[in-house]
């Protein structure tokens, strides 16, 4: 098959195309038409941006390609067209649309702003939208840009187990991975499950941690660092828990906490930088769209000096702060969100580490 264009080619390279045959292919957003011509905005994924075509009715597959809906998969080939004057820097004035998948009428993302609820309800189509487009695209990026801070580092990348027998720490109630018969399972003959018949022998369950596992690659190599999908059977239902979700858990030899905050907090910078220079437009439209005043947060935090406090001082300080909190604040007890917030909010205004926190 042909070499296709993507979209990000033609906006990061237009004067390469500009007046020049080009071949896209991609998935219509919208579409509308006259009588002689039409308009059809296309999305190929590669690029936040879309994509206008301009198609004639001197095409012989004009009026079925009038007709196409929403979600439709064409290819397209014409000329790139500066649009100076326009909404979008150019076009493709099209020579020919060929129709690899046309969708039906009722294709339920229409040319509207979804709820985040409907959205859930169809989870094989919301990454064409917009937000959640940018959403994994930042996801992505934030996978790479961790691999790229740890092993510009030399740090030394390693796979735990998913499916494990450790509870590592004591992390959090764990799901259970089992072969045996829900419905008629072996017992022992003091009444226990018998992990004996299992597949592995024991009672295993998805891990709640990789840190017990990387710890001895630390004895080898210095410096580790897991980095997967990890599972907590928390009924929490907040926007702080997930059941499951991906962790950073690095392992350093021959540091002390001292390194292991400065890596941290260079870690969270390097991170948000690499974002913010390779996605602008997705966090663009985070910032108008979703949470107006992102970027200016995230540039304050990538800027600032993260701030050091004991566990003691920050207890002094939210006794001293006048401030009235649903959770009672007194030497001894865990830091809640509110404490945290105010602390990071209010008092120093950028992220802070706690240190020395109480044995028990």
């Amino acid at each position: 098959m042909e070499k296709l264009v993507t979209v990000r080619e033609l906006f990061k390279e237009t004067d390469k195309f500009i007046d020049k045959t080009v071949k896209v292919g991609g998935w219509v957003r919208s579409i509308r038409g006259s009588k002689a011509f039409g308009f059809m905005v296309l999305s190929d994924g590669s690029f936040y941006n879309t994509l206008q075509i301009v198609f004639h009715d001197k095409m012989d597959n004009f009026t079925e390609v009038s007709k196409l809906n929403v979600g439709s998969a064409v290819i397209v080939t014409g000329t790139l067209v500066a649009t100076p004057e326009a909404k979008q820097p150019f076009e493709i004035q099209a020579d020919t649309v060929e129709i690899e998948g046309a969708s039906t009428p009722d294709y339920p993302l229409q040319k509207k702003r979804h709820t985040l609820d409907y959205l859930r309800t169809m989870p094989h189509l919301r990454p064409r939208t917009n937000t959640f487009q940018a959403v994994f695209r930042v996801r992505s990026l934030i996978a790479y840009a961790i691999h790229k801070f740890f092993m510009e580092r030399d740090f030394v990348y390693v796979h735990t187990p998913i499916i494990t027998a450790s509870d590592a720490e004591g992390a959090g109630e764990m799901f259970q991975v089992t072969t045996l018969p829900l419905d008629k399972l072996p017992m022992t003959e003091d009444g226990a499950i018998d992990y004996s018949k299992d597949f592995f022998g024991k009672m295993t369950n998805m891990t709640v941690s990789g840190q017990l596992n990387v710890e001895p690659f630390a004895m080898t190599f210095r410096n580790v660092y897991t980095f997967g999908p990890t599972f907590r059977a928390e009924n929490s239902n907040t926007a702080r828990h997930a059941a499951e979700f991906w962790m950073i858990e690095p392992e350093m030899a021959f540091a002390d906490l001292e390194d292991n905050m400065e890596v941290a907090e260079a870690m969270i910078k390097y991170i948000i930088n690499y974002v913010l220079e390779n996605a602008p437009e997705e966090m663009a439209f985070f910032n108008q769209f979703i949470d107006k005043g992102l970027i200016e947060r995230l540039r304050g935090v990538a800027g600032a000096e993260f701030g050091h406090v004991t566990y003691t001082e920050a207890i002094d300080i939210l006794l001293n702060s006048g401030k009235k909190f649903d959770y009672p604040v007194k030497w001894g007890v865990d830091l809640q969100t509110e404490h945290e917030r105010y602390l990071t909010e209010e008092v120093f205004k950028r992220p802070v580490f706690v240190t020395d926190y109480p044995k028990e």
